[in-house]
């Protein structure tokens, strides 16, 4: 009997359940052990939580509901699907526009949003970690390696959701308001329109590349009206959540914006304009893709492509038509990616700034790597190889695994492989030719090149710890 509780310790249990206060302080204690997780596992919680949410609408897609057969959808083209909707790819197996009912493009769309926000909330939450981490002076490391100013203005993991969600609907609704009145001009039904309007807005701001229609965006190769909103929505998903922050605050007044703000935007820049001319250059007489084409509508084509091959993945062309040249610099830009912090996937653009200035720096006899009146630390610099070292091996060892699978062609192989490590999206088809061990291979690929790159560049930051001695110092000879 002493094992049962009396009327009277049963009636102080159901009143403390009754009290406001009790409730409040086991939900402080809750939400303080969240955050406590937050900040010391942050990659542990981000492949949790992507992988977790990734089931999820794996499960969804392989629903009859889902295609538009009303069948089941086999798992290895659910997953791949999923995978590459979560992590905003936009490479697929099955075609979006035929095999999918409008349930199963529901389910691609939410995921696609749903990892956009996730990839854009991971990277602020993890830069708002290796700032709680790091002492002060590391904060200011860390905010110039990973432009932690806005984490810690805003203070709170809350304050940053409230953020990142408000500003990337605005942008999406923008986009929206844009596309739908042209689709609506063009005679689409007004349901049709909309559904058009809001799929492109949410596939164009988080680079994702899906396109409801069965012949892509071929039918609209001129027209200005879709394509321009769909370049400035791809453009600001891949600057970043940091640098659309530091703009919409202080617009173009250049001192107040931060060192992470001027790389991004300066090598972004010089990549759009490089690639602009390169690509076209490069099919300007291609009879297979722009060369029966007018100059001006050359131009647009040069100036979409260079857009999405850093990750936005809507294609006017067909990558199999274009030369090897642009085959390569399509590589290469892919692999670049956008900027930090973003939708955009590769290595990203401030990964690149800081291998350059540090060749530069080193070219001059320099002891310090500096930008902009800035120095940039050593620990930088280590983890921007780490980035690069990391990409370069898991397309090479994605690309042997293909080459295995497939017998397919090396350029064919290497540039599936770089477009899904850097979640572009464009695709040669081979995507959808490999048999299903094919397709898990893409599928971790994007998973890894996706999460991998923040997570890796977040935990090494973290790691930065003070030694208390150093060893005799020695140069290996280099080159």
């Amino acid at each position: 009997m002493g094992n049962i509780p009396s009327f009277e310790s049963a009636g102080r249990q159901h009143a403390s359940a009754r009290n406001p206060a009790r409730w409040r302080t086991r939900l402080d204690q809750w939400r303080r052990a969240s955050a406590e997780f937050t900040v010391r596992s942050p990659a542990r919680l981000a492949l949790f939580t992507f992988a977790f949410v990734i089931a999820i609408f794996t499960s969804l897609l392989s629903l009859p509901a889902a295609s538009a057969s009303g069948q089941y959808t086999p798992l290895y083209d659910a997953l791949f699907t999923a995978v590459s909707a979560v992590c905003v790819t936009g490479l697929t197996v099955v075609s979006t526009a035929t095999h999918w009912s409008f349930f199963g493009q529901l389910v691609m769309i939410i995921g696609v949003f749903v990892g956009g926000l996730g990839i854009l909330t991971l990277a602020s939450v993890l830069s708002l970690a290796v700032s709680k981490r790091l002492g002060v002076r590391g904060k200011l490391m860390a905010q110039n390696s990973m432009n932690t100013s806005a984490a810690s203005t805003l203070g709170e993991v809350g304050s940053l959701l409230r953020i990142v969600i408000t500003t990337s609907v605005a942008i999406e609704v923008a986009l929206m308001l844009m596309l739908t009145p042209r689709f609506l001009i063009l005679g689409e039904p007004f349901a049709q329109a909309l559904w058009h309007g809001i799929f492109y807005s949410i596939s164009a701001f988080n680079n994702a590349g899906f396109t409801p229609h069965s012949d892509g965006l071929v039918p609209y190769e001129t027209d200005l009206w879709i394509l321009v909103p769909l370049m400035l929505g791809v453009f600001l998903g891949s600057l970043g959540f940091p640098v659309v922050m530091i703009l919409i605050a202080h617009r173009f007044n250049t001192r107040k914006w931060t060192l992470h703000t001027k790389l991004t935007l300066l090598v972004t820049s010089l990549l759009l304009v490089s690639g602009t001319l390169l690509w076209g250059l490069a099919e300007w007489s291609n009879p297979a893709t722009i060369g029966n084409m007018t100059t001006g509508d050359k131009v647009i084509h040069s100036v979409f492509a260079s857009v999405m091959t850093r990750s936005g993945g809507f294609n006017l062309v067909n990558m199999n038509d274009m030369n090897q040249v642009t085959m390569l610099l399509t590589d290469a830009l892919m692999f670049a990616g956008g900027g930090s912090a973003s939708t955009a996937g590769g290595i990203k653009v401030t990964t690149i700034a800081v291998m350059f200035l540090a060749i530069f720096a080193e070219a001059r006899g320099d002891t310090d790597v500096r930008a902009f009146g800035r120095r940039i630390p050593e620990g930088t610099m280590r983890v921007a190889i780490s980035v690069i070292v990391l990409g370069a091996t898991l397309v090479s060892l994605a690309t042997a695994a293909l080459l295995v699978i497939s017998g397919t062609t090396l350029e064919r192989a290497l540039f599936e492989t770089i477009s899904a490590f850097a979640t572009v999206g464009l695709s040669t088809n081979l995507s959808a030719e490999l048999p299903p061990s094919g397709k898990y291979v893409l599928s971790a690929l994007m998973f890894a090149g996706r999460i991998g790159t923040i997570t890796l560049a977040a935990a090494l930051t973290l790691r930065q710890r003070n030694q208390l001695y150093h060893f005799p110092e020695e140069r290996p000879i280099i080159g």
